[in-house]
């Protein structure tokens, strides 16, 4: 049995494939991805966590036809290994460690309040409303351009260039979205140059020093590029998939309804449940062999993320949303050396988007069945109108 990431079916629901996969054996090479795939925790967990697996940057060739999305990447803290992933952490990390995701609760709460409170006044003027297109979309946004310093009048420019980049992410890309991905990466990575002056994250990080060391020009438009899509994508969809998740298990979402203290443990379930990411490569430089399947140096194997999040030897009916579960060792934020950066500002932002949705829309319900972006790898929803 193999998954075809063009049947609208698995990308619905991949769940009962990864599970049927999974009980067969952890890990299976899968023809149209070119590369074997690990459906259970204990072999995800390796994938990301063993040190003979890396994120070995190869540049999208033509090479000419892609030099500012090549560029992104080779200089990216995500796609590089020790000791150069070392120096970019310990960079970028004295700028978050600055205190920023603290100074920016406040805002992210206010704007979360604003937003549901606009999503309820479109509700009560036309009877639904797409919550994707008034909150879980604009939030992110908003708060990505704070942290990084991008003028209110810039910001509708930041979710077209995120969409539209992380496309090429997915197999199978159409030779003009691959295009247009290069396009948005020059016109971002234009852009971001331009920000060094404005206070905002740029600014620190281009003040930033670890003795005589300091981020390149491209080292930097590449870090706030990068702290866009993931910071953008990830929150966008956590809170979508989450909502309609809520939604579709009415006792979990009156129960949040009714005990609000539940908000932290039910971020953390809404990461497992259905995770915004659901598919990581690594390349092999030693032979590694997991559950039995070796690796050759130089090839490639992936961790299915969705899949591990629901293996039953980890989560006790694992299909089953669940916002008291606990302990949660979802891997949606990653592990090891390239755990995401960003993972405490997400979880402020779907944290306060829940609470605002729960507090003033208690009984928020799906006006229709939502509709679902067709990728694989970056799993979300294009529109959810809710009543």
């Amino acid at each position: 049995m193999a998954f075809d990431l063009a049947d609208p079916a698995f990308i619905d629901d991949p769940y009962p494939v990864f599970a049927s996969l999974r009980a067969e054996r952890e890990v299976h090479w899968h023809e149209q991805l070119g590369l074997p795939v690990a459906l259970s925790h204990a072999a995800c967990s390796a994938v990301l966590r063993d040190r003979g697996l890396g994120r070995l940057w190869k540049d999208k060739e033509p090479v000419s036809a892609f030099a500012a999305f090549n560029m992104l990447h080779r200089n990216s803290l995500l796609e590089n290994e020790p000791p150069t992933h070392t120096r970019l952490r310990r960079l970028v990390s004295a700028a978050f460690g600055r205190g920023h995701t603290e100074r920016l609760r406040p805002m992210v709460e206010a704007l979360a309040d604003r937003l549901v409170a606009d999503l309820a006044a479109r509700i009560a003027a036309d009877g639904s409303a797409d919550l994707l297109e008034h909150v879980a979309g604009p939030l992110p946004v908003e708060v990505i351009g704070e942290l990084l310093g991008v003028p209110q009048s810039d910001r509708g420019l930041l979710q077209p260039w995120s969409n539209t980049i992380v496309k090429m992410y997915e197999y199978g890309l159409p030779a003009d979205q691959a295009a247009a991905a290069e396009r948005a990466s020059g016109e971002f990575a234009a852009y971001l140059r331009t920000l060094t002056s404005r206070p905002g994250l740029i600014s620190d990080l281009v003040a930033v020093r670890d003795g005589t060391d300091r981020l390149t020009d491209d080292e930097l438009v590449a870090t706030g590029v990068l702290l866009l899509m993931a910071g953008h994508e990830a929150t966008v969809n956590v809170i979508g998939n989450g909502v309609l998740a809520l939604l579709r298990h009415r006792d979990q979402w009156d129960l949040l309804v009714s005990t609000p203290d539940l908000l932290p443990s039910a971020v953390e379930e809404l990461l497992r449940y259905d995770s915004p990411l659901q598919l990581f490569e690594r390349t092999a430089t030693t032979p590694v062999t997991l559950a039995g399947h070796t690796v050759a140096p130089g090839t490639k194997i992936a961790a299915l993320l969705g899949a591990a999040a629901r293996d039953p030897a980890v989560f006790p009916s694992p299909d089953r949303l669940d916002i008291t579960r606990t302990p949660n060792p979802h891997l949606s934020f990653g592990a090891g050396i390239h755990y995401c950066v960003g993972a405490p500002l997400a979880r402020v932002e779907v944290a306060a988007a829940l609470r605002a949705l729960v507090t003033q829309l208690p009984h928020l319900r799906l006006a229709r069945e939502p509709v679902r972006r067709p990728e694989f790898v970056i799993r979300g929803l294009r529109s959810l109108l809710v009543a």
